[in-house]
């Protein structure tokens, strides 16, 4: 079988198993077109021919939000009646390039039923490691546990690291797999000395968390992640140190710090 037949059969045997609330058949799909070479979509083009400079996907516009659309095979391109250029490429580049802009894909709106969709959200986890995200919809809260013992200690030596700005919390219920409570860390440096003292921090403050309640941790600067943007948006910090009136350390020149003011 070719290297388009093996793509035609899981990308679209996966496509028809998602149904709504099949949260384990749409993961199913996300995994095949995160496959390299395996998971090739065909992308139709509005202007220019594939490869050149001027090529722009077609985009769609479905609840205000922007998709480009896409089939699954040359037998679904022929159904589609698309009469322009279009080219094929892996599910993961294509991924790459939607997800910055807020784009998401459309697999087969020509399709009964109109296809299915793909948000960016999702796009971004197949572009960064489908494990390194939750799989959406997620269900976001302020954590109902009561830990004040954590959030004590956490805070403790959040104030003795210099690198963090503010610690924000929620409780996150993904679509499939166990909740977990997720810290978002603000902070005033991303250099490596900075991310090795606030892991430090984290490593020197989890054995106050009890047996078996998974924690995570977000970048409050992460443009893209719904658990932050859920955070900077619906959570107040729990700690906060220019809130608490703490003058903002400057580490010695060389050690990566921003100057005094500086912000990221």
């Amino acid at each position: 079988m070719s290297a388009s037949g093996i793509a035609t059969g899981q990308v679209e045997h996966m496509l028809r198993q998602v149904t709504p609330g099949r949260y384990d058949a749409y993961e199913a799909l996300l995994r095949a077109l995160a496959t390299p070479s395996s998971g090739q979509v065909w992308m139709l083009l509005w202007h220019g021919q594939a490869g050149s400079p001027d090529a722009q996907y077609g985009n769609m516009q479905v609840e205000g939000f922007g998709y480009a659309p896409c089939v699954t095979s040359a037998q679904e391109l022929s159904a589609s009646g698309w009469n322009r250029s279009y080219e094929v490429v892996d599910g993961l580049d294509v991924a790459r390039t939607l997800y910055p802009d807020h784009y998401g894909l459309w697999l087969n709106p020509h399709a009964p039923g109109g296809g299915v969709g793909i948000p960016w959200l999702d796009l971004r986890r197949i572009a960064t490691g489908l494990e390194r995200q939750p799989a959406g919809p997620l269900r976001l809260s302020e954590p109902a546990i009561e830990i004040p013992q954590f959030y004590a200690l956490l805070a403790q030596n959040a104030h003795r690291t210099p690198a963090v700005r503010a610690l924000r919390r929620a409780w996150v219920q993904p679509a499939l797999g166990a909740p977990y409570l997720a810290i978002g860390l603000d902070v005033y440096d991303t250099s490596p000395p900075a991310v090795d003292s606030v892991r430090a921090m984290m490593q020197q403050s989890i054995g106050a968390v009890p047996d078996g309640l998974p924690v995570s941790t977000v970048a409050m600067s992460d443009e893209y992640d719904p658990v932050a943007l859920w955070m900077r948006a619906s959570a107040r910090p729990f700690y906060d140190r220019e809130a608490h009136g703490a003058p903002v350390q400057s580490p010695a020149a060389g050690y990566g710090y921003p100057q005094a003011g500086g912000r990221y």
